[in-house]
């Protein structure tokens, strides 16, 4: 009888046994019944970082992708500078740009005109921002280390304003050691550093005739058509007949840009020849 009692426990916890194997069983299943059907209720899987890598890719060069219409010339210029460039209204106008249209058009290309600080055109060449700088800029060595020039098309020279009523300075031989006023970054401004220690820099041409007006600066060099340009406006200066020195302008492009500078230079030929340019000078300055 005791046997019987001890077998029928054994298969008893046997049973109970079983039963939690096969609970255990039935919830591992469960959870993998759910695994698998989360999986397969997603819209779309999740890119690979590959893939995502590949997807970014094309975003940005889709974004970064430059525009390469060609068919605009785009000018650096600085239009302070009368009467090769100024405003007329909200337009910028003169000398320097009439010629770069004209140069633009022959290119079967639209002009279209950057103002900007005068030393900040050769920077803007070099980093790409203008492909010609036009600013009645001088020909000179230090500048043909950076950029390079096309033929020239005016001739030019640096001139002396002084007040009306000073009888010191009388030429470029009575500047030494005067203070003396100039546009930052031209020629002048080079010019009068070989003259004198003592050169307050400016920003804008006018703004160096005020000064020499207000009494704060000696005299002030700039090229002779700008210095008409702004004495006529201001009556309490005057204009020195000696220049101080002969120069040439010409367009500038970034170093190295042959091409350009041939088509350039074969529509200033044309110009010239064609009597174009001189037309374009004569409608701004006047034969005295």
């Amino acid at each position: 009888m005791l046997v019987m009692i001890n077998k029928v426990n054994c298969i008893f916890r046997e049973d109970i046994i079983m039963k939690k194997h096969l609970k255990t069983i039935f919830a591992f299943a469960m959870a993998a019944t759910m695994i698998f059907a989360a999986a397969g209720c997603g819209s779309s899987p999740e890119p690979t970082s590959d893939e995502q890598n590949v997807q970014s890719t094309e975003g940005e060069e889709e974004a970064e992708a430059p525009s390469e219409s060609g068919d605009t010339l785009i000018m650096a210029t600085n239009a302070e500078f009368p009467p090769y460039e100024f405003y007329e209204g909200g337009d910028v106008v003169g000398i320097d740009v009439e010629i770069a249209r004209a140069v633009a058009e022959s290119m079967g290309k639209e002009l279209h005109v950057e103002d900007m600080a005068f030393d900040s055109i050769i920077p803007a060449l070099l980093s790409g921002k203008a492909d010609i700088g036009a600013a009645g800029m001088t020909v000179t060595e230090d500048r043909k280390a950076s950029v390079d020039f096309t033929d020239t098309y005016v001739k030019a020279s640096q001139v002396i304003i002084v007040k009306a009523d000073n009888t010191e300075i009388t030429g470029a031989d009575s500047v030494e050691g005067k203070v003396i006023g100039v546009q930052l970054g031209t020629t002048g401004d080079l010019y009068a550093s070989d003259v004198t220690d003592t050169v307050e820099r400016y920003n804008k041409g006018f703004e160096a005739v005020q000064a020499l007006s207000q009494g704060k600066i000696d005299a002030v060099i700039i090229d002779d058509q700008v210095a008409k340009a702004l004495a006529a406006d201001n009556a309490d200066v005057k204009v020195l007949d000696e220049p101080f020195t002969e120069e040439e302008y010409a367009i500038e492009v970034k170093k190295g840009n042959t091409e350009l500078v041939e088509q350039i230079n074969a529509a200033l030929a044309e110009l010239k020849e064609s009597g174009k340019l001189q037309e374009i000078v004569d409608k701004y300055i006047t034969a005295e």
